[in-house]
């Protein structure tokens, strides 16, 4: 009883201080403080009633075996809703009965008993073949539903169709090698060394440009595949494959293959310290004179 008032007590003090923080301007935190407060009473209440049932079995499990003694009886504990739910799931014979079901057979003292298969594996059964059923009406027979091939064609549509939907709202500009001029471009360069140490060409090249056991010098005036803008943009973009040099046309888009061509044309004559002896033939970039504002727009792009 003193629990009860306490509790009583403890809640209009709760609903109290909600009253005077709604009225300072608060109206949230009060429902929640009531809201945990009623949960807290509700779980105490279901814990005690358990508790309660539970005695209440005890006193009457207890009378009945008391009865059952002044009687001269065996008592015998009264079935469940959970017993017999079981029994009728499972379908199992009592060992009291077991006999009815001997087969007559024994081996080391182990007895052969015609037991049956438990109602509900037979219901699951059932149940399987009764979606075999639907499963081949659904998806053999009718064609209303999509196979995991038609399915997985259709997403693949599906993303096609979108990343279409992007490039065509995102068009990308063309880089033509053929008209493209080297400008020292500090953004365009300084965006090309990005995509330079991000694809791991230093693994090759070395971050400097001056080449290892793999790479050649970027540095010097010795080409493998040719000097002057138009060759390193290609031999970026198609690669050689016989030296292992991937084609990153492939991966990356014109304009980052644009960036690293203007990037390695900036590491010339930078002459880093162990820089890799020459390698392929000798290139000098003619001299052309080219008005200031030919240069190609795309170049800027």
């Amino acid at each position: 009883m003193k629990k009860i008032l306490i509790l009583s007590l403890a809640l209009q003090a709760q609903v109290t201080f909600a009253q005077d923080t709604t009225a300072a301007g608060n109206s949230m935190l009060p429902l929640y403080l009531v809201s945990a407060m009623v949960l807290a009473v509700l779980l105490l209440v279901l814990v005690v009633a358990f508790f309660l049932i539970r005695a209440l079995n005890l006193l009457i499990i207890e009378n009945e075996k008391e009865r059952a003694a002044k009687a001269g009886v065996a008592y015998v504990k009264p079935a469940t809703w959970w017993d017999e739910l079981t029994q009728k799931l499972n379908a199992s014979v009592p060992v009291a009965k077991e006999q009815d079901i001997d087969m007559g057979h024994s081996f080391d003292g182990i007895r052969e008993l015609d037991n049956h298969l438990p109602p509900w594996w037979k219901w699951l059964f059932y149940a399987t073949i009764a979606w075999s059923v639907v499963y081949l009406v659904a998806y053999h027979i009718t064609d209303s539903m999509p196979l995991s091939e038609a399915e997985y064609n259709e997403e693949v549509a599906l993303a096609e169709e979108q990343a279409a939907r992007i490039r065509a709202s995102q068009p990308a500009a063309v880089i033509d090698e053929n008209t493209l001029v080297f400008t020292p471009d500090a953004a365009i360069i300084e965006k090309g060394k990005t995509v330079f140490m991000d694809n791991n060409c230093g693994a090759c090249h070395k971050n400097d440009g001056g080449g290892n056991s793999i790479g050649p010098n970027l540095t010097d005036d010795y080409w493998i595949h040719g000097g002057g803008i138009k060759n390193i943009f290609l031999t970026i973009k198609n690669g050689a494959v016989e030296k292992g040099m991937p084609a990153w046309g492939k991966a990356m888009s014109p304009q980052s293959v644009r960036d690293v061509t203007f990037f390695v044309m900036s590491l010339h004559g930078t002459n880093p310290a162990g820089a890799k002896s020459p390698q392929g033939e000798l290139y000098k970039a003619e001299e052309t004179k080219t008005p200031a504002d030919s240069v190609n727009v795309q170049a800027s792009l």
